[in-house]
């Protein structure tokens, strides 16, 4: 008997894989069956055979109606099921019930509208149903400033440089460069994610790779604040981690061990806000450190017992190591209430937004949240990129992020949780791969990229939830919508308030002609590059090339290269020109502060709302934080500022930048 491949597609169809997609090319794909099938089982769905597929199917059709709804704020909602024509009601989220009518429809129940955001309870005769009521628009620009163009620095916060010497920035650093850039002028600071990684293991600094999204980095908490007497060396130009990074969990250590009673106060109160998530991820940095000491990576590595967070060996360890889970708990308070500092003090010195967090489009599996609430996670799949032409093997990124499935089945509380951890203490948020809200590109594990296929999100869910939270935290959101955009994504984006991302580099016509700042949308956030471009100064110097062709392009294919950035260094010089923002001959190859001033000058005569230019260009660095594609071939993330920050400010060629960013953006 044939294999029913039409039902194999269907089951894909219902579980949101696509079959087919447009590459960057335009040009129309396949994904193979073998794919489907292996991408299938990992969902949970298995197809390898006939008997295995009608078992899958069966399972999907006996799927419970959700507990969870999202609907928008004055606009009918249907309530599916039923047993919709039932006595219903409607309790606010505050408590308080309100009358509501409905309509019986063939589909379920049509509710009236609800006119209050925030998360209800409906009741259904015996069903019981959250709905999550969305305001129409994210909390924006227009609430925050309306008559006024913004601008903003984005650093990476290891890389500052404080007053007092320090082996790599933290939140002290970043407290200092946030009042030092308050004072001149900048509404807002954009910052590298601050995810808790891996403190037993000094490899694992990318901030992209975290452990937990739902934690703080605890190597980013303010020392000094509570142990005065901190003594670091300044280091040099590259942060040396596998140093630094046991180095400074001594010294939190200490503190910990010399903690006094109004911290102990202060860390019960945070430690009885944050509940059970909490005491779960202390507990697995605590494993991860007794494991990691034998050779175990991440929680699939360790001794079956341990891999259940609810076991009772799970719990005997907890007892045993009091102690060792105290002290992360401890590193947690200190990194939160060390970030909360740092946003007062950029709202003190003036900043309209302050910090805006970056939110990273997945985690790693062998974390704190693969291991303690792995059912919120693709199993068995990562996320990347599909081929394309800069990318012709695609892209694997080794990390996971949450199954759709799982999203609907869990009222969609890690992503919730996720977002409010991420805009605590903070004036807004960027999230990272943006495109990821309505697909995501999944790879079989050990398979190749190539061998992927894209997975439909929810996307209207996560846009309203992210609507609401927004205006609740008082949080701008930025989209990181670069690459290949799904048609029609950006009118989404834009219509629920999420500002895309226009980058110098690419905002060009179709002949590769830069398009004149008066052309850039106002409702996006103007950026002369972001974390993985190069810099300006860099760009200009085609140090980017110099750096492919030293970790594996061809000297021939880097010459035509060059040669390209040639006439490209022409065309942007000729663009700043015509704008306004430059004058005179065009500079040597090797400038740097001319290029520099050119390029925020041009972002900054667009009239986006936001500018957020790198801290790389405002002091005209050569070097990028990021070369992507790249693990040690490249220092990625161990860059640091040559100084401390108020000190550059002050340096009259970085002083002159930023007057003009003031005056071109308040003109």
């Amino acid at each position: 008997m044939a294999f029913d491949m039409k039902a194999l597609h269907r089951l894909c169809a219902a579980l949101g894989v696509q079959i087919d997609w447009e590459n960057a090319e335009g040009k129309a794909e396949h994904v193979s069956d073998d794919s489907l099938r292996r991408i299938l089982s990992a969902l949970g769905y298995p197809a390898e055979d006939d008997a295995a597929l009608r078992e899958s199917v069966a399972r999907l059709q006996e799927r419970q109606l959700p507990d969870f709804l999202t609907g928008d704020q004055d606009e009918m909602l249907l309530i599916p099921g039923d047993d919709a024509g039932g006595i219903f009601s409607l309790e606010l989220e505050n408590g308080t019930v309100v009358p509501i009518a409905g309509e019986r429809t063939s589909r379920g129940l049509l509710l009236d509208p609800i006119d209050v955001p925030g998360y209800h309870r409906l009741r259904v005769t015996e069903r019981e149903i959250t709905l999550a009521i969305a305001p129409h628009r994210c909390f924006g620009m227009s609430d925050v400033a309306p008559k006024r163009r913004l601008w903003g620095p984005s650093v990476q916060v290891p890389a500052l440089r404080g007053e007092a010497p320090g082996a790599f920035g933290d939140f002290a650093t970043l407290e200092d460069a946030a009042r030092a850039f308050g004072a001149k002028g900048a509404d807002a600071m954009a910052i590298s994610p601050t995810h808790a990684l891996f403190p037993a293991d000094p490899s694992r600094f990318s901030p992209y790779a975290p452990s937990s999204r739902m934690f703080h980095n605890i190597l980013f908490g303010d020392l000094a604040s509570i142990e005065p007497q901190l003594r670091e060396v300044a280091g040099g130009e590259l942060i040396d981690w596998a140093g630094a990074i046991p180095a400074r969990l001594a010294a939190l250590r200490r503190a910990f061990d010399a903690r006094g009673d109004t911290v102990r106060e202060a860390v019960e109160r945070y430690r009885a806000a944050q509940g059970k998530e909490l005491e779960r991820h202390a507990l697995f940095d605590a494993l991860h450190a007794h494991f990691f000491a034998q050779g175990a990576r991440g929680w699939q590595e360790w001794p079956e017992r341990y891999r259940d967070p609810d076991s009772p060996a799970v719990a005997a360890f907890s007892d045993e190591h009091r102690g060792h889970v105290d002290f992360y708990i401890f590193a947690q308070w200190l990194a939160e209430s060390s970030l909360k500092t740092a946003q007062r003090a950029a709202t003190d010195a003036g900043m309209a937004i302050g910090l805006i967090s970056d939110l990273a489009v997945g985690m790693d599996m062998g974390g704190s949240h693969g291991w303690s609430r792995r059912e919120d996670l693709l199993n068995g799949l990562s996320i990347g990129a599909p081929p394309d032409p800069l990318g012709p093997a695609g892209q694997d990124w080794r990390i996971t992020s949450f199954a759709p499935d799982a999203l609907r089945r869990t009222g969609f509380r890690g992503f919730i949780d996720t977002l409010r951890a991420a805009i605590r203490n903070t004036g807004g948020i960027r999230i990272d791969h943006v495109l990821g809200l309505r697909r995501l590109w999944v790879v079989p594990h050990g398979a190749s990229s190539a061998q992927g296929a894209y997975l439909t999100m929810p996307l209207d869910d996560m846009l309203r939830i992210i609507a609401l939270e927004s205006q609740r935290a008082k949080a701008v959101v930025i989209g990181e919508d670069l690459g290949t955009v799904p048609e029609g994504l950006r009118p989404q984006l834009a219509k629920r308030g999420l500002m895309g991302m226009r980058v110098l580099w690419f905002e060009r016509d179709a002949k590769g002609a830069f398009l004149p700042p008066e052309t850039w949308a106002s409702d996006a956030v103007a950026m002369s590059g972001t974390h993985d471009t190069p810099t300006a100064a860099g760009w200009w110097q085609g140090r980017d090339i110099d750096w492919r062709e030293r970790t594996g392009q061809s000297t021939e294919a880097a010459n035509k290269d060059r040669l390209q950035r040639r006439w490209e260094r022409k065309r942007l010089w000729d663009a700043c020109t015509r704008a306004g923002v430059a004058e005179g001959p065009q500079p040597a190859p090797e400038a740097s502060d001319p290029i520099a001033d050119a390029a925020l000058g041009f972002v900054a005569a667009t009239p986006c709302n936001l500018a957020i230019v790198p801290l790389e260009d405002v002091a005209a660095l050569v070097e990028q934080p990021n070369l992507p594609g790249t693990t040690d071939e490249h220092p990625n993330w161990r860059r640091r500022m040559p100084e401390a920050t108020d000190t550059m400010l002050a340096e009259p060629r970085i002083a002159a930048r930023i007057e003009r960013l003031n005056k071109e953006r308040r003109s």
